[in-house]
């Protein structure tokens, strides 16, 4: 089956065997890291079509819009590609929490090199 991504843009995707690319969600205006998750391409282009993050789950195997469910959306504002073609960084205006757990980013809990 084919995709409808831009053939201009799944050429120059690096996948991991399982057919995924890294999405790292950023903060606009602020540069806040909020959460790292995985798309396919399909939530890719989904997410380069209607502007709300689109992500593939990989422990249910299927496309999640975030805040579908939980009402904490992420409105895509830039998409943009990493050099090596492995990574993707969505910068986002985050609506409530970013992290599963309630936290406003996944990187609140645990702090393993403290700033100097």
């Amino acid at each position: 089956m084919s995709s409808p991504l831009d053939p201009a843009v799944a050429n120059r995707l690096k996948r991991t065997p399982d057919g995924l690319v890294c999405a790292v969600a950023q903060q606009r205006g602020t540069g806040e890291v909020l959460m790292v998750a995985w798309m396919d391409d399909e939530a890719l282009h989904r997410t380069l079509t209607t502007r709300r993050a689109t992500y593939y789950s990989r422990s249910r195997q299927q496309l999640w819009v975030k805040g579908e469910t939980s009402g904490h959306t992420q409105h895509v504002h830039e998409v943009r590609l990493d050099c090596d073609g492995d990574t993707l960084l969505l910068v986002v205006d985050q609506v409530g929490a970013a992290c599963h757990t309630g936290d406003r980013t996944c990187f609140d809990a645990t702090v393993l090199l403290p700033e100097a």
